[in-house]
């Protein structure tokens, strides 16, 4: 067949959708393996994960600027490069990192992204620039409309993302992961080839002769918007849900997965259920609005749902925006860059800027205000539609004044009396007030922001103001104080330490770590089992708790990964444990598993390990290289105590696994009885482990009778390496009490 015969011949769509989509899984595959691979090495410290994260952004950015720049050529030019650069990268597999260690005193924002560009780096570039390319291959090729072949490219990203916590984390080793992902891009390399060769040799790179003229600078801000705003949507409200919801594994999934699929739909040939999603948005975005502040746990599915729903709509509503202002095929990659371009600012807005200024995820409702003046949204009542202008922006103004009175009333700035009724009915005539106004995004707008203070706003502005919340990398912590002087540091919904503030109680231990708690027990054995000079250390500060069990002739020692905690702790103002009973123990930042490898061997008696909340649980902490280094880090008579109380995760059959390697094991569990001397105690559960059997017998020994038992017996152990490793198996498949 001659190349004039093959260019007027219909050209398949299913070669170039096949292609788009393994390229896009690969791509959503490649990125938690690697994550995993670097986890061990390089530990969780924010700085790392940061530059990781700026790393991957640069290469999609650069790989969509390639496919941009190679649309300049004619003919089949632009597939010899890239299918060349493809050939050249095949030197990178198996996919790996670099065999090399962090300098201890590298700088994690300078070597970080040199290890992965140097690992990684042309796979990943590749890999990024295939959805836009072969879009525009597609055209070339004598396809119709190529835009929406971009709904395949997001279904194999929704794909990819799904298929490593499911089912290759799971499943399969990293070495294995690697070979896996590395044939998978032999396989793509060979459907690009088979593309390419579908595009004329003489074919021009104006796509059939299209002169239109290209974008105009405004045109490509307005798609960098409106593509920025649902990718900093989607960070945001999966950081709201997990830090002030719910803290459950894998709820980070739900967000990016409806974020991709949106563009599938909004990208999709049939339009009526992106139409569909332009016209309820609004209603969604209401809702999300109402329960962005609410803190009531009996309905917290309901907000969780409104969250995820409001998210997907607005994705898919200014996705589709996108889509119906696209400009010719001929400028497709210039669009898709834009695209990209406003994906990357997005994603720096809320994993960048938005925890280095605000104190709590404030970025979300202002993305939700941004939502609301972006959506084409239609006249749902008709109330105002036959307003003049003068006289609508009369009732707008009185309406607004409306909702900002009733904001003030709610938090009983006005009316003190019956504030929660008063609420109740304010946020009700907001709500009606906001349906009336939808079809006029400014006033809706305006209105959502008055519902959104009525409904907890000012309060957490005031929370702010009186300095209550800090907020890092890792997440924010909010100061709360409760009737009897309880305070307590909390982390989203999980509790890192409280404190009874009365002169007679401020050394009590509380919460997990009383004095009938495992390591409350293992505290007061100390000087029996190490003698007067025990040397201790705490791997996770919380509150400074466990301080208050240190004893005149003790070395205590803790290891904090944030900063931020390290801070709260060590303010008396705060919280006096640290103050008033080790104010000279020091702290050291990091990452626990890196930093007690640089630490002296054998040269300590205890060391606890409580860095595992309900939100996640580091799993180079748990694995059975961790053991080992826990193993060095201890004496041969040393006890080391685990905390694995979790709402979500049976960990039991993880730290069993231990014994594996010569560890002995016990557990206690802790349910204090409930009275008003002990509402700041806290049900626990902590594990004894020691290669040493005497240790343990003498710690039951101190120990009141029948407090340890034996961990997971009979149950078959799981054990987790730095090669192998998953939470699916043991998230607990119901709902939490």
């Amino acid at each position: 067949m001659t190349d004039q015969t093959a260019a007027d011949a219909p050209v398949s769509r299913l070669p170039f959708l096949v292609a788009i989509c393994a390229g896009s899984f690969l791509l959503f595959l490649v990125q938690p393996m690697v994550a995993r691979m670097a986890l061990p090495r390089l530990g969780g410290a924010p700085a790392v994960w940061n530059s990781a994260m700026l790393v991957y952004q640069a290469l999609l950015l650069g790989g969509y600027a390639w496919a941009h720049w190679l649309g300049r050529f004619p003919g089949r030019i632009p597939a010899r490069f890239h299918i060349g650069l493809g050939l050249l990268a095949l030197v990178m597999l198996p996919i790996g990192l670099m065999d090399t260690q962090l300098p201890v005193d590298a700088n994690p924002f300078l070597w970080v992204p040199w290890l992965l560009l140097g690992s990684i780096g042309p796979l990943f570039f590749v890999i990024s620039a295939q959805a836009p390319l072969l879009q525009r291959w597609y055209g070339l090729a004598g396809g119709a409309d190529p835009y929406p072949l971009y709904s395949a490219s997001n279904l194999g990203s929704f794909a990819g993302l799904i298929a490593y916590p499911l089912v290759v984390e799971p499943l399969l080793p990293v070495k294995a992961q690697s070979l896996v992902w590395s044939a998978g891009y032999g396989l793509v390399v060979l459907l690009t080839l088979f593309v390419a060769l579908r595009v004329p040799k003489d074919a021009a790179p104006d796509l059939a002769g299209d002169e239109s003229a290209p974008p105009s600078t405004r045109s490509m801000a307005w798609w960098v918007l409106l593509a920025a705003i649902p990718s900093a949507l989607m960070l945001s409200t999966t950081l709201h849900l997990t830090t002030d919801v719910m803290a459950m594994p894998l709820l980070w999934v739900v967000p990016l997965g409806l974020y991709l699929l949106s563009f599938s739909i909004a990208f999709a040939d049939a339009r009526g259920p992106a139409n569909l999603a332009i016209r309820i948005a609004p209603l969604a975005l209401l809702f999300s609005g109402y329960g962005v502040f609410v803190a009531e746990t009996r309905i917290m599915m309901v907000f969780v749902g409104a969250s995820i729903l409001s998210l997907f709509l607005v994705a898919i509503a200014l996705h589709a925006r996108m889509f119906d202002e696209r400009p010719a095929p001929a400028h497709l990659t210039r669009f898709y860059f834009a695209m990209s371009l406003g994906g990357v600012i997005g994603g720096l807005f809320g994993a960048l800027f938005a925890p280095l200024v605000f104190d709590w995820t404030y970025e979300h409702p202002i993305l939700l205000l941004a939502s609301g003046l972006l959506l084409v949204g239609r006249p749902l009542l008709g109330l105002l539609s036959g307003l003049d202008r003068s006289r609508f922006r009369i009732v707008a103004a009185i309406l607004v004044a409306i909702g900002f009175v009733i904001s003030l009333g709610a938090q009983g700035w006005i009316l003190e009396p019956a504030r929660q009724s008063f609420k109740a009915l304010g946020s009700l005539a907001i709500l009606v007030m906001a349906l009336a106004a939808m079809g006029h995004r400014i006033l809706f707008t305006a209105l959502l922001g008055m519902l959104m203070l009525t409904m907890g706003g000012w309060e957490k502005l005031e929370h702010s103001w009186e300095g209550r919340m800090t907020r890092s990398f890792f997440g924010i912590y909010t100061i709360r104080d409760y009737p009897g002087q309880i305070r307590y540091l909390v982390h989203g919904t999980t509790s890192h330490g409280v404190q009874i503030q009365t002169q007679e109680r401020e050394r009590e231990a509380t919460a997990y770590y009383s004095v009938s708690s495992g390591v409350g027990l293992a505290m007061k054995a100390g000087p029996d089992l190490f003698g007067p000079a025990a040397r201790i250390s705490v791997v996770g500060l919380g509150a400074g708790t466990l301080a208050c069990y240190a004893q005149p002739g003790q070395d205590w020692r803790f290891y904090e990964i944030d900063p931020a905690i390290a801070a709260i702790a060590s303010d008396p103002k705060r919280f006096t444990f640290l103050s008033n009973c080790t104010p000279k123990a020091p702290i050291l930042i990091g990452d626990a598993r890196l930093v007690l490898e640089r630490q002296t061997q054998g040269a300590r008696d205890l060391l606890v390990v409580d860095a595992f909340s309900s939100d996640s649980v580091p799993m180079h902490l748990l694995t059975r290289e961790a053991f080992g280094v826990y193993g060095r880090y201890l004496t041969r008579d040393g006890l080391l105590m685990i905390h694995i109380s979790n709402r979500y995760l049976t960990l039991e059959p993880v730290v069993a696994a231990a014994r594996q390697s010569g560890w002995q094991t016990r557990i206690r569990f802790d349910r204090p009885v409930q009275n008003e001397r002990n509402k700041a105690m806290t049900a626990s559960s902590w594990v004894a482990l020691s290669r040493s059997p005497a240790t343990l017998a003498a710690l039951e020994k101190a120990s009141p009778p029948a407090s340890w038992e034996a961990l997971a017996p009979g149950q078959p152990v799981m054990a987790w390496t730095d090669d192998h490793a998953s939470i699916l198996p043991i998230i607990k498949w119901r709902w939490p009490h």
